[in-house]
């Protein structure tokens, strides 16, 4: 019996995130004053979305008579109950301030903001260029798969996709690209006489960033001046045009959690005084509850801005206490650091504060980037705490940043007119105690930015 086409079943599994998830992902990789920026946003364009009154959050006031006839919020179904949840503190705001190393990203998001707003597109897909500027990370480059941003907007990739060649236009050239290749083929396309250039961006691009010119040559059938001119011309391109928008004024730090010794335990804080309280309005909340009253369309609506004000309360809650979770875990796993910042940091990686929090480590990847913390001692980006370990010659375990320090220190006191070769760290590591591969020594000194021997010697 042959089957006609519209008679074939095919099961198939797909992974798909729902717009709650993605909200939740975005919220959470946000720091402290972006995420202020996003409630303000969110303020402006959701009516069903509003700050509760200062005098509310201080004190229970005794219901007013004229709303006993309201539908009470039911904030149990909206919000999800968790015992570990703890209502933020107050910032004390009198204690020291840092050396600025950090800077925000909401300058940017501004100034990408004011150009979309000269743009002439329509609301859906200003509403789509919207959430792609927000994920933008500090470098300016998006992070986000495009398919989770049409996936989120409930549009197609196509349509996300003809969104983002459009915000790719905008100030700095270079802006909202998705990796390294594409943000220098952006500016090159911008620019006149770059053929030669964008020929190498775009079909040979591993070769050139791993200097193999002389391949190159052989390859496109060039000599050594056209491709020392097409160095040049690439030389000039901006890598990281997000950070050109930071300006030079000092951005300081705002920590996005404090941590303080209290007796024998540590009290953690996520700092995020400044963010508004949010709720529903009442007042919508009836309207949708009379339902005759509405047409479908107008009820359709308000019940989307409904959900969408629910999930994005549910998502700051989320997040402050992801925050404080994965904090916590950190401390327990570094505590002779924390009870004495001179202490050596301990082997630790994403893998294990996922596994002792029982989360995903795309999570906590996205709680510790780009975050700080604030202790007596300073202030810490969440990343530092983490390293890998190996096991030196005595058979203890040891932290490789000790090992990169080390490795650091012998670059920096070798012949500049003789640098050492990655085997030979390797041998003179070896002496120190220090057993690693040369292809470790490799890793490590790509993570250090030092460059190979042939490009640290001098003339």
């Amino acid at each position: 019996m042959q089957l006609s086409q519209t008679q074939i079943q095919k099961l198939s599994q797909e992974l798909r995130l729902t717009p709650q998830q993605i909200l939740q992902s975005t919220i959470l990789q946000l720091t402290t004053l972006a995420l202020e920026a996003r409630v303000n946003q969110e303020l402006e364009q959701n009516p069903v979305l509003e700050e509760l009154p200062p005098e509310e959050k201080e004190t229970d006031e005794e219901p007013d008579q004229n709303k006993d006839e309201e539908e009470p919020i039911d904030w149990d179904e909206i919000l999800p109950q968790n015992d570990d949840y703890e209502p933020k503190r107050e910032y004390d705001h009198g204690r020291e301030e840092y050396t600025p190393v950090q800077v925000s990203p909401r300058g940017m998001v501004d100034y990408l903001f004011d150009q979309l707003r000269l743009m002439n597109l329509s609301d859906k897909d200003e509403q789509i260029a919207r959430e792609i500027i927000w994920n933008l990370d500090e470098r300016g480059y998006l992070g986000t798969p495009i398919e989770n941003i049409a996936f989120s907007q409930s549009v197609s990739i196509e349509q996300a996709e003809k969104v983002l060649k459009q915000i790719q236009q905008l100030e700095p050239p270079g802006i909202a690209a998705r990796d390294l290749r594409e943000c220098l083929l952006i500016q090159l396309r911008q620019m006149e006489n770059t053929e030669d250039a964008r020929l190498i961006v775009q079909d040979h691009f591993d070769d050139f960033a791993n200097r193999r010119f002389q391949q190159i040559m052989k390859s496109l059938g060039w000599g050594k001046e056209r491709i020392q001119a097409v160095q040049e011309t690439i030389q000039k391109l901006n890598p990281k045009p997000g950070i050109s928008l930071l300006g030079s004024d000092p951005q300081y730090i705002v920590p996005d959690l404090i941590v303080e010794k209290m007796g024998d335990d540590f009290l953690i804080e996520v700092n995020d005084s400044r963010i508004p309280e949010l709720r529903i309005s009442s007042g919508y909340l009836n309207m949708i509850s009379e339902g005759d009253k509405l047409n479908t369309e107008a009820r359709q609506y308000l019940k989307k801005k409904i959900d969408m004000a629910k999930w994005f309360i549910q998502a700051i809650h989320q997040r402050r206490l992801t925050m404080i979770k994965v904090m916590k875990a950190i401390i327990d796993r570094q505590r002779d650091f924390f009870e004495d910042y001179r202490n050596p940091l301990k082997p630790m990686i994403l893998k294990d504060i996922a596994e002792d929090i029982n989360m995903d480590i795309s999570t906590i990847s996205r709680v510790t980037n780009g975050k700080y913390v604030q202790l007596s001692s300073g202030v810490y980006e969440l990343k530092y705490f983490f390293n890998e370990g190996m096991v030196d010659g005595s058979g203890e375990e040891v932290s490789t940043r000790i090992i990169k320090d080390k490795l650091k220190a012998i670059i920096e006191g070798e012949d500049k007119q003789k640098p050492y070769s990655d085997d030979h760290l390797a041998k003179l590591l070896k002496n120190e105690g220090y057993p690693i591969a040369r292809r470790t020594v490799a890793k490590y000194r790509e993570q250090l930015k030092i460059p190979v021997a042939r490009l640290r010697r001098s003339i």
